[in-house]
């Protein structure tokens, strides 16, 4: 019998440069809000994902947020490095080689290296709640529109760079706690997407504390 999972899809760790997010409080507030699981997802680098993931009893989806020449993808459970600046098709190509699933993330968002009009039918899922996302209701509108009009799962992820930001969005998967049934589940649209902004107190916390580390 298979599990509903619970799993933040697109966390970001210290090993991406704009994240503070330790190993420790990773696994900490992944507990404390309930989640089963997190994808790791660092800004075009998967070292830390696999290390981290080795050095925990807790469920990590090793992957990468990979800046394509038109916008963010995210890779779930790819095996090696997909490289930046190539195109979106060659991108989501190189994912799939990787042994892993393609996802459009943030794909309307302003200002965060958004897709836009170059998701296509080549991904495997949209992320239609990213916590992150400024202003949220528009960018959860324009991405169920692409997904609608794709036909493609959605799935959800806080977009975390800062411990407490973990889990105010995630993604319900109906699959056992293995990495590879996982992504097959989000593939084959077994998966619901929850959550929301991300407070305005957390993300102010987040700004003074990035300020502080600078100066």
């Amino acid at each position: 019998m298979k599990d509903l999972l619970k799993i933040d899809l697109h966390v970001h760790t210290v090993y991406s440069y704009d994240s503070s997010i330790t190993p420790k409080e990773l696994v900490l507030y992944a507990k404390k809000h309930g989640l089963d699981g997190v994808a790791i997802t660092d800004h075009d680098r998967l070292d830390g994902a696999l290390k981290i993931m080795k050095e925990t009893d807790f469920l990590i989806v090793p992957g990468m947020e990979i800046t394509s020449l038109k916008g963010h993808i995210i890779g779930l459970n790819v095996q090696e490095p997909v490289p930046p600046k190539l195109s979106v098709e060659e991108t989501v190509d190189r994912i799939h080689k990787a042994g892993g699933i393609a996802v459009a993330c943030h794909p309307g968002t302003p200002f965060k290296g958004s897709l836009r009009k170059n998701v296509t039918s080549d991904f495997d899922a949209v992320e239609v709640i990213n916590s992150s996302a400024v202003p949220f209701r528009y960018s959860v509108k324009y991405a169920e529109k692409i997904a609608s009009r794709l036909g493609k799962p959605r799935v959800a992820g806080s977009d975390a760079h800062y411990g407490p930001e973990i889990g105010y969005a995630y993604t319900v998967v109906d699959a056992d706690s293995d990495r590879d049934e996982i992504v097959k589940a989000i593939e084959k649209g077994r998966c619901s997407p929850f959550g929301g902004a991300i407070p305005v107190r957390i993300r102010l916390k987040r700004e003074i504390l990035s300020l502080k580390r600078r100066f």
